[in-house]
């Protein structure tokens, strides 16, 4: 949906892409995209030839899958999307057996905010992601757990305001300066876990996309937050961050998620094979 961002993604010029899509949309006798100075948006008939595409670029995957069968070597891509901290704490092991088995297979990886994995799948951006998993998750999604994250109330453990604040013999959680994910898993246990604790909304100070943003925001005394205790771990600031204990807040379920359907895929089914036995 951004002309420049997908020319330099293909490594062609605007112009050149501009031309393309005119000549695709001059053979199929309908407008595909409306443009202006700001947005791209896909037009219905544009929205049926971008399903129509998935759909062949899946069946000529199958039918290169099927085609290779034979050899015994599988080869193509597999699209990837998890956050940064999972791309070090639980990829490398996923990739290793699985990269030596199949080392004709291509690896795209995506990295960012945890909580956008689900959404990148749904959207068809990948393959697969390593994600949180919901509490509602869609009856077209499969759901591999790979490992269950705590998660722990992080404060600063510089000299700040927040600090002082936590050290008082009666917390003021209601002014408490509190940051957030903008969405997802850990968001929604954070609210659980106010409102059973405490009375009224929380002081939000900052919404944040990524917990490793979050983590780094505590770490300056801006407030405090919820963050799975691997993410702090492996922070660069983790030696400016306390745990608060006794939050008792659950864990939750890291796993490998994809649409059921894309299991057909044999590059997808082995991944996950060889993750479950991890």
């Amino acid at each position: 949906m951004h002309f420049g961002r997908t020319a330099a993604a293909y490594h062609i010029s605007p112009s050149t892409l501009s031309r393309s899509i005119q000549r695709l949309e001059q053979e199929l006798g309908s407008q595909l995209l409306i443009r202006d100075n700001r947005s791209v948006l896909l037009t219905g008939e544009g929205k049926k030839l971008l399903a129509y595409a998935d759909q062949q670029l899946a069946q000529y995957e199958t039918l290169k899958q099927s085609l290779n069968q034979s050899q015994k070597e599988l080869s193509g891509s597999l699209n990837i999307y998890c956050s940064v901290t999972a791309s070090y704490s639980y990829l490398p092991a996923l990739l290793e057996k699985f990269r030596r088995t199949h080392p004709n297979i291509d690896i795209n990886l995506d990295t960012g905010d945890a909580a956008d994995g689900i959404d990148q799948v749904k959207n068809q951006k990948v393959d697969l992601a390593i994600a949180a998993r919901p509490d509602d998750i869609a009856a077209s999604m499969h759901f591999q757990t790979i490992a269950t994250v705590p998660l722990a109330i992080t404060a600063p453990a510089i000299s700040c305001a927040v600090k002082t604040a936590l050290q008082a013999e009666s917390i003021d959680w209601a002014n408490l300066p509190i940051i957030l994910p903008e969405h997802g898993v850990a968001r929604k246990r954070f609210e659980q876990w106010f409102r059973q604790k405490y009375v009224g909304r929380p002081n939000v100070y900052a919404q944040v996309s990524g917990q490793e943003a979050l983590v780094s925001m505590v770490a300056l005394g801006c407030g405090i937050g919820l963050s799975p205790v691997v993410v702090v771990e492996n922070s660069p600031v983790k030696d400016r961050i306390e745990l608060l204990p006794g939050t008792n807040i659950p864990p939750f379920d890291l796993g490998l998620c994809c649409f059921k359907k894309t299991l057909a895929d044999p590059i997808v089914a082995e991944f996950m094979a060889m993750a479950n036995l991890n």
